[in-house]
């Protein structure tokens, strides 16, 4: 009897601690075996399966899922927004339709008689009449610029281009312009830059940022009651800025990241920043506010870098055909310098396709950039001497040698004039079908900045650059090493000590030279005294 007692409390302690075990909690789950198991036989029970053996792992899985969704929250968070989503909504102004252009579609259907536009608001008969008409319109075809590119074998897609087109539209209304274009697109690291070329308006003007310093330092002096001493050094007088609408700042341009967002502005630039710009070699980062790091140290951010690269590339890289500008006929004093200028030739009747391979049909039509950093020289030596007139210096000075101006290419130059790099040709020249040259499109593709094209097709050409906004620097780019640094003190050698027979021969010198001294004071007492009497 012991003996079996003992063994039926052993399967009842065994049993007691296998149940244990099965009610033990999963720490994943928050469940355990046995409550699973008791509602698994409940749903067998309840659904009677043939192939109770067969399913039993199906069940399983269909009652753990069930047990797990009853203590799952139902309300979920909602996904974030992409940053894909973000630039379609700021994108879907952009095809947005003002009542303007609704009540210009209403008019087309109508199908007024030209006599009827007098009767509708000006603006809208300006639209109607451009639409119908094809007069000339401050919007720029911007399709019609990308199925000649496409032609060529290089734009940036019918579907940007569509956006950009719009993006241009909503520029020109916001900004008032005279006259937009697209003039590329820079990539950079983190985003892109599209940039539009825009016609100057006169009466818009900037402050200089260094006019802007000055005032704050006068500013600051004014408010101190006791000032600082300041420091009397001047630097060497610094290349002074084209005015706005000439040479270098001659257009405006306006980037942004991606149709839809907002146009900024770009500052003008400055010839230090151009000369700066020539010495170094530096991606975009796609922030303008972002300092540019370099040796040597580029005055500005990287807007300004960005500016000073766009007037680099236009100089260089903007080309038309033969004819299609002329030179314009200023009137003025025989003494008053006038400034290569052009003007569109209404007479060009467009050069065929199959003649456009020669280089000499090609001409620049943006000024050239000098060395100085400016497209006219200017005389720095002339400034700095009405400077030292001006302080009323009183001694005499030697006037210097004039230095002899700088002078680049003219206007309306062929591409024959320009020069190799790293022997290899500034530009190549492709045409988009050599079947039928009648349709064809002539295209010039720079070599000495990648990503520059111009085309030609009639009486129509188009320039655009797309790429990094970098110049070709040969097969390896090395940066300019810095220069050796300057001796703090002048170079001294120490003399030999003298013999003591050289110092006996000085010393008696130097008392012959006291004798001879005094003798002649002497002699000056005399007659001072024979002049008394």
């Amino acid at each position: 009897m012991d003996a079996k007692q003992d063994e039926s409390a052993g399967k009842l302690q065994s049993a007691r601690s296998l149940k244990a075990l099965m009610m033990t909690n999963s720490p994943q789950s928050n469940t355990n075996l046995y409550d699973h198991l008791t509602l698994l036989l409940m749903k067998v029970m309840d659904e009677h399966p043939h192939d109770a053996v067969d399913v039993i792992e199906d069940i399983s899985h269909d009652v753990k899922l069930t047990f797990s969704e009853d203590k799952q929250n139902l309300l979920r968070d909602l996904p974030e927004t992409t940053a894909a989503e973000l630039l379609a909504e700021q994108q879907r102004l952009l095809f947005s339709r003002p009542e303007e252009d609704e009540q210009e579609e209403q008019l087309k259907a109508d199908v007024f008689p030209v006599f009827a536009v007098s009767l509708i608001p000006a603006t809208v008969a300006h639209k109607w009449m451009s639409n119908h008409y094809n007069m000339e319109t401050l919007h720029p075809n911007v399709r019609e610029v990308g199925f000649y590119l496409e032609q060529a074998g290089v734009g940036l897609g019918r579907e940007e281009m569509q956006r950009i087109f719009l993006a241009l539209k909503q520029l020109v209304e916001s900004q008032a312009l005279l006259g937009c274009r697209l003039w590329g697109k820079i990539l950079g690291t983190e985003s892109s830059y599209i940039v539009a070329e825009a016609q100057y308006i006169e009466g818009e003007e900037e402050k200089n940022s260094e006019e802007v310093a000055e005032e704050e330092e006068e500013r600051e002096a004014e408010n101190e009651m006791d000032p600082l001493p300041r420091s009397t050094y001047k630097p060497l007088p610094a290349v002074p800025k084209e005015a706005l609408g000439t040479g270098a700042n001659t257009f405006v341009y306006y980037v942004c990241k991606e149709p839809g967002h907002s146009w900024v502005k770009l500052p003008s630039v400055s010839p230090a920043q151009i000369t700066v710009a020539r010495l170094i070699y530096k991606f975009f980062t796609g922030r303008l506010d972002s300092p540019v790091v370099s040796y040597p140290p580029f005055p500005g951010n990287e807007a300004n870098y960005l500016r000073a690269q766009i007037a680099r590339i236009s100089a260089g890289t903007q080309v038309s055909p033969r004819g299609f500008f002329r030179a314009r006929e200023e009137e003025g004093d025989e003494d008053e310098v006038v400034q290569d200028s052009i003007e569109v030739n209404p007479d060009f009747e467009g050069i065929p396709v199959s003649e456009m391979a020669s280089f000499s049909n090609w001409v620049h039509h943006v000024q050239h950039i000098l060395q100085q950093g400016r497209c006219t020289w200017v005389n720095l030596a002339a400034k700095s001497g009405e400077d030292s007139n001006e302080e009323g210096e009183a001694e005499e000075k030697e006037e210097p040698d004039e230095p002899e101006p700088e002078v680049g290419p003219r206007l309306l130059d062929s591409l024959s004039k320009d020069s190799e790099m790293f022997n290899i040709p500034p530009w190549t020249f492709k045409v988009s079908s050599t079947l039928t040259f009648q349709h064809a499109v002539a295209v010039q593709r720079s070599n000495l900045w990648p990503g520059a094209y111009a085309y030609a097709c009639g009486k129509k050409f188009e320039n655009i650059y797309v790429g990094w906004g970098l110049k070709y620097a040969g097969e390896g780019y090395s940066p300019p090493v810095p220069p050796l640094p300057q001796t703090q003190y002048p170079q001294m050698t120490e003399a030999l000590d003298p013999s003591l027979e050289e110092e006996q021969v000085l010393e008696e010198a130097l008392e012959e030279q006291r004798a001879v001294q005094k003798q002649m004071e002497d002699l000056d007492d005399e007659d001072e005294e024979d002049d008394d009497d």
